[in-house]
């Protein structure tokens, strides 16, 4: 049995590595350790029905709901069984959630959620709070190394299965054997103009397991938060979803509302995006249900409404969508296995099924809890033997840092894979990075490689349906089927053998579907350079 190897130092990766304990196990973390990550940055709470009100069934229920028919079913009910435990794991780890004058669990309420069960830390502090309590937790368990500083470069695959995992390391490239290499390493958001995420959330895992093989699914599932903060900062400060659920409207400059604060959050983005769109500011309107209470209830948001002069109990707080939370990602089944043998994924770089085509709010912190201690079951369960990394398995070169690329990919995504999306501009975007995806797979940076891939599937996915708006395919088509869809472009897709939930229709793709599919566009995106 060789270590254990998890890519990234947020909720999800230090929770396996946790549960994988005591096997040896090393993170790779590209900062100190917890920081950067969407994690620590996340205001909602977590979901779990503790009510006496509520049910595990009513919070699937939910879940389903908002994610459009594309959750699997069986995913949605056992994560959401599993969620009261999860919120004891985290307490048992030193994690303290807010509570009423009773000491039972206060219990916030959040858009598209019939029930009061938010669990939440320090009003909009939950994943500070979650975060700190994790770490200290692994720093203090001897079977588990961090590495931290290091960046991974490359899955490792020989003969079909993973083998190890290419490392930067101070400037040095590391070839690491593994038999089990977890993929932890969070979402897409710094690869828009617009987001609440961390600026280094650039999709790396995706980028690591396209290179090595894997399928990716419902990649063009790009969730946009509603009410990110829009004063000029980079990224935006979210407010968050609490905060409506608290009674905050959705208003216009006169302070008339304009849509339902608590519609999913696809809805309540395209209904912003719409106001936005006619040239007038959308705001948040917190003074009549939350007025002087606000700083106490939502001190996070607060801070960040002060430094721009703003006080939310007396002024109206701009508002506008930007990118928050990947729905697609590395599918896995309900062991967090990838297509590729040794490859795990977990968090939010995994496409579990419990999203579907738009996530429900307080769900994600949820998944990562759950869905890594299944994935550390099964690479406990699972006997391989020690990997020998051959000279072939050990690439002499790392993919090119993208670094230089990201202007152009986020000016690119912000076009085309924006709130509203159609087929022209998405393949006219598509076509400015085909020719470097094309031209070297392997090197190109990851930014230009994971925004291709996005913008491929964004494309395949010719109806309108969750977090994925298409203007020229309004109505969504809820196509019954008894398998996943595996699309490698626009047209008829072809049914794989992966079961899957009745009537869900994924994209699905592999980086060499994407390249036997290039676009033809219609149009030249003006300023696009190449």
């Amino acid at each position: 049995m060789t270590r254990a190897l998890v890519v990234g130092g947020g909720l999800a990766g230090l929770v396996t590595a946790l549960r994988l304990a005591p096997r040896p196990t090393t993170v790779i973390s590209a900062g100190p350790l917890g920081d950067g990550t969407s994690t620590g940055w996340a205001q909602g709470g977590i979901a779990a029905a503790l009510g006496s009100d509520d049910s595990a069934a009513l919070h699937a229920a939910d879940t389903l709901a908002a994610g459009a028919g594309l959750c699997d079913p069986a995913v949605v009910e056992r994560v959401t069984g599993a969620a009261p435990e999860a919120v004891r794991f985290l307490e048992r780890l030193g994690a303290r959630f807010d509570r009423a004058s009773d000491s039972t669990l206060r219990l916030g309420l959040e858009a598209a959620h019939r029930r009061h069960r938010i669990v939440h830390a320090g009003g909009d502090g939950t994943g500070a709070e979650i975060l700190a309590a994790v770490v200290a937790a692994v720093l203090a368990e001897p079977a588990i190394t961090v590495l931290e500083g290091a960046r991974a470069r490359r899955v490792l695959v020989e003969d079909g299965r993973v083998v190890g995992l290419l490392t930067e390391h101070h400037g040095k490239l590391l070839s690491l054997p593994a038999d089990a290499v977890v993929l932890a390493t969070g979402g897409v958001g710094g690869l828009w103009a617009h987001t609440t995420n961390p600026r280094g959330s650039r999709g790396q895992g995706l980028a690591l397991a396209a290179r090595a093989g894997a399928v990716l699914r419902d990649l063009e599932m790009v969730q946009f938060h509603p009410t990110a903060l829009d004063v000029g900062l980079d990224p935006m400060p979210l407010v968050s979803e609490a905060v409506r659920g608290a009674g905050a409207l959705l208003v216009d400059a006169a302070g008339r509302p304009f849509t339902d604060p608590l519609a999913p959050r696809d809805v309540v983005s395209r209904a912003v995006w719409a106001h936005l769109s006619t040239g007038a500011q959308p705001y948040l309107d917190a003074r009549s249900a939350i007025g002087r209470s606000f700083a106490a209830r939502f001190p996070t948001v607060a801070r960040a409404c002060r430094a721009a002069a703003i006080d939310p109990a007396h002024d109206l707080v701009p508002v506008r969508p930007a990118v928050h939370y990947h729905c697609g990602g590395i599918a896995v089944d309900g062991r967090g296995r990838s297509t590729v043998p040794g490859l795990w994924a977990v968090g939010e770089v995994a496409s579990t099924g419990l999203h579907g085509a738009n996530r429900l709010a307080s769900n994600s912190l949820l998944e990562a809890v759950v869905c890594a201690g299944w994935a550390a079951e099964d690479i406990l369960g699972t006997a391989t033997e020690a990997p020998s990394l051959s000279p072939a398995a050990r690439p002499a070169t790392a993919p090119t840092s993208d670094l230089p690329a990201l202007g152009r990919v986020r000016s690119l995504l912000d076009r085309a894979a924006g709130v509203l999306r159609d087929g022209d501009t998405l393949a006219a975007a598509e076509s400015v990075l085909a020719p470097a995806v094309e031209a070297d797979p392997e090197l190109v940076d990851d930014a230009t490689l994971v925004a291709f891939l996005v913008l491929h599937a964004c494309r395949a996915r010719e109806e309108s349906r969750g977090a994925h708006t298409r203007t020229d395919a309004p109505v969504a088509v809820h196509v019954p089927s008894s398998g996943h869809v595996r699309s490698s472009g626009p047209g008829p897709a072809r049914a794989s053998s992966h079961q899957s939930a009745p009537e869900a229709v994924h994209t699905e793709l592999t980086l060499a579907d994407a390249l036997t599919s290039p676009p033809v566009p219609d149009l030249v995106l003006t300023g696009a350079a190449r």
